[in-house]
């Protein structure tokens, strides 16, 4: 049974984002992000920036349809030196938005949460994953809370079937019934994931801990979080692994984004 404490995910978008930035002070932006390639951190900066202005602007719009256009007033700073308080005023533009728009507002979204929460749930861990990036390009371990990073291990599941509009390799998860299991070692979440022949998804089926997997992954939550995102190898000693092999290959081969 995957269970976890309620995420208030509009007031940690605030918090990852002075993480952010208090980890890039007195770095240099120059610096190669080797889990985003060819982007430097100024890049990460940016598109992190952006995102929150982007999602913000959608959250005003209260947008019922898939957008025609992503134009949106970025207001980029002139010089690099500028950019980490223009992410400091982009989670200010964010919690503007917020303020603004009732989280169970319904709305258009491209993933499994047609409502405004969508929004600032998907903002976080953009935001929080990037950090970690930052901190990875710095050589310095990411330290992400273990209760977020179980709420984004799930969000990343839940919302992974939908993504293929921008992450088409998600289109070869598909089997005949193979079951995956992801498993944290630092508490008792856990979740089972069924390749069908139209897709995949979180089995709901009443399936419990103790159901028989095609294969499992378990690691602690932090870094069950970066190995569904590609930021672990799932080879490396911090997760271990059982069972078809081949299978674990495809899902990681197809999944992250």
């Amino acid at each position: 049974m995957t269970t976890w404490h309620p995420i208030d995910h509009r007031a940690a978008v605030a918090s990852e984002t002075t993480k952010f930035t208090a980890v890039l002070k007195g770095a240099d932006l120059a610096t190669p992000v080797p889990t985003c390639p060819d982007w430097t951190l100024v890049d990460l900066v940016k598109h992190t920036g952006s995102v929150q202005r982007w999602f913000s602007a959608l959250l005003h719009a209260r947008i019922q349809a898939p957008p025609q256009s992503r134009e949106v007033e970025l207001r980029l700073p002139t010089s690099t030196d500028a950019y980490l308080g223009w992410l400091d005023e982009s989670a200010t533009v964010a919690a503007d938005a917020f303020a603004a728009t009732d989280p169970n507002l319904p709305m258009w979204a491209w993933g499994a949460d047609q409502h405004a929460r969508f929004w600032a749930r998907r903002m976080l861990f953009e935001t929080l994953l990037h950090r970690a990036d930052a901190e990875l390009a710095l050589g310095l371990r990411p330290a992400i809370d273990r209760a977020l990073a179980v709420d984004g291990i799930d969000e990343f599941l839940v919302n992974l079937p939908f993504a293929t509009f921008f992450a088409p390799k998600v289109a070869n998860l598909r089997g005949t019934g193979e079951t995956i299991r992801f498993r944290t070692t630092d508490g008792n979440a856990d979740w089972l994931v069924s390749l069908r022949p139209d897709g995949f998804g979180i089995d709901q089926s009443g399936a419990t801990a103790d159901t028989t997997a095609d294969a499992t992954v378990q690691a602690t939550a932090a870094d069950l979080l970066l190995l569904l995102y590609g930021r672990r190898h799932h080879n490396t000693e911090a997760v271990e692994h059982e069972g078809d092999q081949d299978l674990l290959s495809r899902w990681f081969a197809n999944s992250a984004f």
